[in-house]
């Protein structure tokens, strides 16, 4: 039955009112209250002989679910406290986790000093508490009678979760984030590869990293282990306890690592000692020993523990045959995007797989997955980020490395008296402050005179970069030299070093007749575009290093022109941002509300095709131009009948697109018709309703899981939410787990087949599907391919426009073949290559009928 217009234009009114209203209460609905946990001091023993008595401040969270469940240990940065992991403890906990944050030794409310995660102290703590764990009734345990437990944590704290996991082989799976693998190499760096003892001392890090230890006497924070006597500030003698002066030198520190610390920064070398101790904490120093699933995400703006750390772990990792995913997000210790979100989704899925065994969980993302700059969100105008993913880490050295020639004279470098003024790379601990708001780049300054430069022609084509750059340079002179080499994107004049004001630091002995040196960049996931340049910068003094007094001059010229540069060209960027739904949704609502406005406007007359009332489609005559004239589509017509799977084929520019968005009402056609079961379609024609669609990529709202998507998608239609057939969409779009979590953590995949589950709600009658397995591994495709015969097979209809011919030669029952917006050829897959020979005459091909048909070569 048909509404009045007037009744109709209210339905639309009320229609759009339901969708926004929808949005807003899926937006403002409030949360369920958080988990609570238990405070409890759990005691332990620790130290070299097990004579040292430490209390840990702790916090346990039960699981909401209830019964027994797997366990996570949460563990804090440097500095911090199990405050600081309190809200992602309380969300594990929600999602069916037992979970336990400490302060570890020397912080918070914990007793005893900081070790720097040494294997004799705070691994000793945690193996301890993976035993407390093991004793609570709400934890799920092996076989074996061991806890299933997990580890993850921040920089101090995801050095712990490698390290108890190399100690402790209770410890199933583990997400260490932007952390170290040899500590020694991080505060003394060397891009030659000549190791620690080389290296270049990172003065400023170095000092906010000890020199944190001390500042927390002044916050009156781990007092528990101070000397206390004498008169309080107040003079009453219940102040605050009087700190020794060994204490306001060393703060929380063992003595061992004060002196170290002391002895490396008067001098700005390392010594053998320092490097050996520094190495005892670090997972270089337990090779082969770490064989459990780990996930390693690490920061793009990291100038204290850089790319190259997570990829020395993930490399040691799986030469021990553990699986290993690598991702690198947008931010790091200098600031930018830290993507809270995004981070504790991964960890939790990772969890997910490893813990609760939850395998479907493992396709949310690639086994290398980096954080890009999405460009801007069209509604909010705010910066987005994409997940670029592949399916196996290549390494810094990329999968198909090129390079580009750079080119300059020999130039004379000066190291002035002092080191001083120093050119300026990054100021640890203020990202941000060089104009590093965002993304993984930022401004640097090359103080005159102090700085080689060496640069690349105009690039002729984008090239994207994911990897540590090479470059051969040679110093001339006498003595030792001190350089930093950094790699800018040039670009009108403008100069942007990368990334995020990060610099290899090295020491040269100069000779004569030129010291050549290979010169590893740090590395970047960059985008260059056509006619910029690359800039290469070799630089003698740096704020944040120590540098020589003495006042210095050297020569320093290319060995090479070649500046190699690494690629992973497996690397796919999803097509849609994930901010796109959040203002699409209410213009789509409005969209649909003018439509159906207008259909109402429309005078129709009983023009439908009682004798055609069960053929899903019929196209007659279709034509449509582009503005300037040009027929995208041209006297198209064909006929689809029940239970077929049609191919709609044809190269790029033929009509595929322009025809399905016709079919689905969205533009209106200059010539012809379509017809659907009868009904011609326009704008806003009752008959949509039976058609379900997917064109042009998908979109969601990103902070709402996949179900919620769905569910908020049929509740905008303004149909009962017993049509949906929710049940089976979600068994088509096998998600498992991960349809509950925010689709701003899913791949290009999973949004692919979230979308199309979307377009089977309410099981139309009529499915068209654009590029389908975009973005589906095989086994996917294949599963693909298996759910469209069985829903046609049904007695509906599916429509596919597809490029991948043989995936179309064995889903699809018929094609229909066009090109330049004509109609080429049409009927069964059977019937088409029925007596057509392959190019290498071993059978027929729908590619090659397909390439005769439009008349290309083969």
């Amino acid at each position: 039955m048909r509404l009045p217009s007037g009744r109709r234009a209210l339905a639309a009114v009320v229609a759009l009112v339901l969708a926004v209203a929808g949005a807003l209460t899926w937006a403002l609905w409030p949360s369920p209250p958080p988990a609570r946990g238990q405070d409890i001091a759990i005691p332990v023993v620790d130290g070299p002989a097990d004579d040292q008595r430490v209390t840990l401040d702790a916090t346990f969270f039960p699981p909401a679910s209830g019964g027994k469940a797997p366990a996570v240990l949460l563990a804090h940065g440097f500095g911090g406290s199990k405050e600081d992991m309190r809200s992602s403890a309380a969300q594990l906990a929600e999602r069916g986790y037992a979970v336990l944050t400490w302060s570890a030794r020397g912080f918070g409310r914990s007793t005893g000093q900081i070790a720097l995660n040494s294997p004799d102290y705070e691994v000793k703590d945690v193996r301890q508490l993976v035993d407390w764990l093991a004793k609570r009734p709400e934890v799920r345990l092996d076989a074996a009678g061991d806890p299933r437990v997990g580890i993850a944590g921040g920089s101090y704290g995801g050095a712990i979760a490698l390290m108890t996991a190399a100690y402790d082989g209770r410890v199933d799976a583990i997400v260490p984030q932007i952390t170290w693998h040899d500590l020694a190499d991080a505060l003394f760096p060397d891009a030659t590869g000549r190791g620690p003892m080389n290296g270049v001392f990172k003065k400023m890090w170095a000092g906010i990293f000890f020199g944190s230890g001390a500042d927390r006497l002044a916050s009156g924070r781990g007092l528990p282990e101070m000397a206390t006597g004498g008169a309080g500030p107040t003079g009453d003698g219940g102040g605050m306890p009087v700190p020794t002066a060994e204490q306001v030198r060393c703060g929380r520190f063992l003595p061992e690592i004060c002196e170290m610390y002391q002895e490396v920064a008067e001098s700005g070398r390392a010594t053998q000692a320092a490097v050996d101790l520094l190495r005892r904490s670090s997972p270089i120093s337990v090779p082969g020993k770490i064989k459990i699933p780990t996930l390693l995400i690490q920061g793009q703006r990291d100038s204290l523990f850089p790319l190259s750390h997570a990829d020395a772990n993930a490399r040691a990792i799986a030469a021990a045959g553990a699986p290993v995913e690598v991702a690198w997000l947008s931010g790091g210790h200098d600031g930018g995007d830290g993507e809270p979100d995004w981070v504790f989704d991964r960890t939790a899925t990772w969890f997910d797989r490893w813990l609760k065994e939850q395998d479907e969980a493992g396709s949310a993302a690639g086994a290398f997955t980096v954080s890009r700059d999405g460009g801007r969100d069209p509604g909010t105008r705010q910066r987005v980020l994409v997940h670029a993913a592949a399916d196996r880490y290549p390494g810094l050295s990329g999968t198909e490395p090129t390079t580009v020639t750079i080119s300059g004279p020999d130039q004379p470098v000066a190291n002035p008296p002092g080191g001083s003024p120093p050119s300026i790379s990054s100021l640890p601990g203020f990202g941000g402050l060089l104009g590093a708001t965002g993304g993984s780049a930022s401004v640097a300054l090359d103080m005159p005179g102090q700085a080689a430069a060496f640069e690349s022609a105009p690039l002729p084509a984008p090239l994207r970069v994911t990897g540590s750059p090479t470059v051969r340079i040679k110093v001339y002179g006498t003595g030792e030299a001190t350089l930093f080499a950094k790699l800018y994107d040039s670009s009108d004049g403008a100069l942007t070093v990368l990334p995020s004001g990060l610099v290899s630091p090295l020491r040269v002995t100069a000779t004569e007749a030129g010291t050549p040196v290979t010169v590893t960049l740090p590395a970047i996931d960059r985008l260059f575009d056509a006619g910029h340049r690359l800039r290469v910068v070799v630089s003698t003094t740096d704020l944040a290093y120590a540098t020589p007094d003495a006042p210095a001059v050297h020569r320093i010229g290319l060995d090479s022109p070649d500046l190699t540069l690494p690629r992973d060209t497996a690397l796919t960027t999803p097509m849609t941002g994930p901010a796109w739904w959040t203002w699409a949704l209410p213009l789509a609502a409005l969209a649909v509300a003018v439509a159906l406005l207008l259909a109402g406007r429309i005078r129709t007359r009983d023009d439908r095709r009682a004798d055609l009332a069960e053929v899903p489609l019929v196209i007659s005559g279709l034509g449509k131009r582009y503005r300037g004239g040009e027929k995208a589509v041209d006297g198209l017509s064909f006929r689809v009948e029940k239970g077929q799977v049609l191919g709609l084929l044809g190269p790029n520019g033929a009509g595929k697109t322009t025809t399905m968005r016709m079919l689905m009402g969205l533009i209106v056609p200059d010539e012809g018709e379509i017809r659907i079961f009868g009904d011609r379609v326009v704008p806003g024609a009752p008959v949509l309703s039976r058609l379900g669609s997917f064109v042009e990529g998908p979109g969601f709202l990103p902070h709402l899981s996949g179900r919620a998507n769905l569910e908020l998608y049929w509740r905008a239609t303004g149909r009962p939410a017993r049509d949906a057939h929710l049940e089976e969409a979600l068994e088509i779009a096998g998600l498992g787990a991960a349809l509950d979590r925010a689709v701003r953590t899913y791949s290009q995949g999973m949004r692919q087949r979230l979308a199309i589950a979307q377009a089977m709600l309410g099981l139309p009658d009529l499915l068209v599907l654009d590029e389908p397995t975009n973005g589906l591994d095989p086994p996917q495709i294949a599963e693909m391919r298996k759910v469209l015969k069985a829903y046609a097979e049904r007695g509906r209809t599916v429509i596919v426009s597809s490029h991948l011919l043989a995936e179309v030669e064995q889903t699809c029952s018929h094609v229909v073949v066009m090109h330049r917006g004509r109609l080429v050829s049409t009927g069964p897959v059977g019937e088409l290559l029925g007596g057509a020979k392959s190019a290498n005459g071993s059978g027929p091909r729908l590619e090659d009928v397909f390439l005769d048909l439009i008349g290309e070569s083969r």
